[in-house]
């Protein structure tokens, strides 16, 4: 008798805590559609937290970190899904540790993100990443590549943001896909003249484009610099 009375406890005790845990899950699942609709990170990341802890699952973990990283917050991002390239990673996931890494400095980690992604939908915007990844690691023949392609498939209303501004812009990716063969072309035969050519053309297609400005101003006074010496 003992033991049944038991037993029944026990079935009552873990009913209990199924319904605790659904009600719980249904509580946070309203939680976070009311605080997406009022537009609450804070409140969409602790909503989402709490669901990966009652019911988890790699999509919503994959959204928690997607909704770090949008808020800039990388290294959480990072922490959440982690850094390794795993094949079985979502596209999100994989989007997401490319992007954190970049943002964190991490660019031979990032690029082999990004490398994934171009594999699985190849376009001029992930070109562009890689094309600027490969320049700052010294891969002067990939970024070539990713270059040649970007300029071939690159069209005339496609955009790609910049940040070097206090209040970020758009420039014509085309334009910016001939400022990185510039600084590409100088990157590797030092070739100052050739560079400066090329980010004119750049500057043609897009004469508001300021980076370009910037690193054209940085090339000509390098150039003039050994005249100046000269004089003195």
């Amino acid at each position: 008798m003992k033991r049944v009375i038991l037993v029944l406890v026990t079935a009552i005790g873990f009913l209990g805590t199924a319904q605790t845990k659904t009600e719980l899950q249904k509580h946070y699942e309203a939680f976070y559609k009311e605080m997406r609709l009022q537009g609450d990170v804070s409140g969409v990341i602790n909503a989402m937290t709490h669901l990966n802890v009652i019911a988890p699952s790699q999509e919503r973990r994959d959204t928690l970190a997607y909704v770090y990283a949008n808020n800039n917050q990388h290294i959480q991002a990072l922490n959440t899904i982690g850094i390794e390239k795993n094949e079985g990673d979502s596209d999100l996931s994989v989007q997401v540790k490319a992007i954190s890494l970049k943002a964190l400095n991490q660019p031979k980690r990032a690029l082999e993100h990004f490398e994934v992604l171009f594999t699985r939908n190849q376009n001029p915007y992930l070109a562009y990443e890689l094309a600027d990844l490969k320049i700052q690691t010294g891969d002067i023949s990939g970024a070539a590549t990713n270059i040649e392609y970007g300029l071939a498939n690159s069209k005339d209303d496609m955009k790609h943001a910049f940040y070097e501004r206090q209040q970020p812009y758009e420039a014509s990716l085309k334009a910016a896909f001939l400022h990185l063969k510039g600084l590409m072309q100088f990157n590797k035969d030092k070739d100052i003249d050739a560079a400066i050519a090329l980010i004119d053309e750049a500057l043609k297609v897009d004469p508001n484009f300021n980076l370009a400005s910037l690193s054209k101003q940085a090339l000509t006074t390098k150039k003039e610099q050994p005249a100046a010496e000269t004089k003195n």
